[in-house]
């Protein structure tokens, strides 16, 4: 999405893993192909063509007579060659369809082709885990090191005497290091998982470490999730791709999804190529992640629909494959940050929703599920910039299917006068390494924050204003001569003071 923040996360750029398998279900073309669906129904189609004809950014100006515009335009836009989307209503898949092409110049996208699931590699990830918490194998509240044979957590000066558990790694409250991963372009060595884990050579990420104590603060974190992911393997003895393919996806019915790393060659006929936010193709073509757990997952958004699916049914008692009722409701169950096992969790106390999204190097993902109506949808593309447009596509998924949350913010704009807009040009530091500048162009006022792209600034009143891209505000503070002295940034729910200088 696009960010606006005094604090940048790096990407989610979530890693797969080093191992060649041959799963049964995923060797051959013809295991991926799907059938040729049906044409849908009149009205299904209406569904369709209303959802692709008015995308919206997160923020929109009342009466703009250009809030809405089409799939096609955004996607040209932002330099995304592909979508794919899968809308789920009244707990079954309604639709699934391709929107651009896999390759620039080369076939559709279709219901068949595969994508990198970024970060959404981790809930699935999860249930694994959870599955064998479910066994007895494993504990959510004992120390992991007890488990962990290949590799123990060192000590650590941050965190002294720390016992870390599965659930706090699943919830991203163990303290670990190590935000996301960058992946392995085409012809780099892969590391191991251990290699990764202690940022030894050829890892190109630092070691997984403690840096607080657990339990005390919520921290995303991969590199916790690589940790459960060598758990998992100590314990469960097995690959960890024919793991997560016998005890998740095969259950479930993903059939076209695989944690494989690297994918096999029999499957590349059906990936999409990923692209770089300015169109062109990432370096190297789809990268490798040794980091499965966190961003390994191979699938396309109809396989992420039974996921969705799964899990609603799930907490019913009426489709329990990989995990019981119960813990699912523990996985479901919203704590630090609001986070459950694996998952995101938001809506209303009435009707929540379980979400997460997926960044690799130019595959960027989102899905959303309701817990209680059956409702939800999953949106997958090819390029980096895609998780502002699968946002975009999800609000409008959510405006026709009258879903209670996603809809944007919208905004009253004012008229200020030109004179007092060029007061406000300058330089404001927010933090020692983040500054946003202020400038005006052409009458229109416009910030750019350190290292990110310029964004038009609409006036609520004389010292407020708010951008469209993403829900944020500025406001400019004057002293008791009416000299502009500083800026404030509200995003977040935080406040955020910065001097001019």
């Amino acid at each position: 999405m696009a960010s606006f923040k005094t604090k940048f996360a790096p990407a989610n750029v979530l890693a797969p893993c080093f191992a060649i398998l041959t799963l049964a279900l995923l060797t051959t073309d013809a295991a991926l192909a799907q059938a040729k669906p049906s044409p849908p129904s009149r009205d299904v189609q209406q569904h369709i063509d209303k959802v692709a004809s008015c995308l919206t950014g997160p923020i929109v100006e009342k009466d703009d007579p250009h809030a809405c515009r089409s799939l096609k335009d955004r996607m040209a836009e932002m330099h995304i060659p592909g979508v794919s989307v899968a809308v789920i209503h009244n707990g079954a898949i309604e639709w699934a369809q391709g929107f651009g092409v896999a390759q620039v110049g080369g076939k559709p996208v279709d219901t068949g082709t595969l994508f990198q699931a970024g970060s959404i590699s981790k809930p699935v990830a999860a249930m694994a885990a959870l599955r064998l918490v479910q066994q007895g194998k494993l504990s959510l509240d004992a120390d992991v090191n007890q488990a962990l044979t290949s590799w123990k957590i060192p000590a650590s000066t941050a965190a002294p005497g720390a016992v870390v558990t599965l659930r706090e790694l699943l919830t991203h409250t163990a303290g670990f290091t190590v935000h996301g991963f960058p992946g392995y372009a085409s012809g780099e060595p892969v590391p191991t998982v251990v290699q990764v884990l202690n940022g030894e050579k050829p890892a190109n990420t630092d070691p997984i470490r403690l840096e607080h104590a657990p339990d005390t603060q919520w921290q995303y974190s991969g590199g916790g999730y690589t940790v459960m992911q060598q758990l998992v393997l100590d314990v469960a003895k097995e690959p960890f791709p024919q793991l997560l393919h016998d005890s998740v996806l095969a259950p479930i019915g993903m059939k076209h999804s695989t944690y494989q790393q690297p994918l096999p060659e029999e499957l590349l006929p059906n990936v999409a190529t990923p692209y770089n936010g300015d169109g062109t193709p990432v370096e190297g073509g789809f990268h490798t992640y040794p980091e499965m757990a966190a961003a390994g997952l191979w699938t396309t958004p109809s396989d992420l629909a039974l996921y969705v699916i799964e899990n609603q049914r799930s907490l019913l008692g009426k489709a329990n494959h990989v995990l019981s009722a119960d813990m699912t409701k523990q996985m479901m169950t919203a704590g630090k940050g609001g986070w459950g096992l694996g998952l995101s969790m938001g809506g209303a106390a009435s009707n929540p929703f379980f979400t997460h999204g997926g960044v690799n190097a130019g595959f960027e993902s989102l899905f959303v599920g309701y817990e209680n109506n059956g409702e939800g949808a999953v949106v997958m593309t090819n390029a980096q910039g895609g998780s502002q447009l699968a946002s975009e596509i999800m609000a409008s998924i959510a405006a026709e299917y009258h879903w209670p949350d996603f809809h944007p913010i919208v905004r009253t704009t004012v008229k200020v006068d030109p004179a007092v807009l060029a007061r406000y040009v300058g330089s404001y530091e927010l933090a020692p390494t983040f500054s946003i500048a202020v400038t005006l162009e052409n009458g229109q006022l416009m910030a750019q924050a350190t290292n990110q792209p310029k964004f038009a600034m609409f006036p609520e009143s004389e010292t407020e204003f708010f951008l469209k891209v993403v829900d944020a505000q500025l406001e400019f503070v004057k002293d008791d001569k009416g000299q502009v002295t500083a800026m404030v940034l509200h995003q977040n729910g935080h406040d955020v003071k910065g001097a001019k200088k």
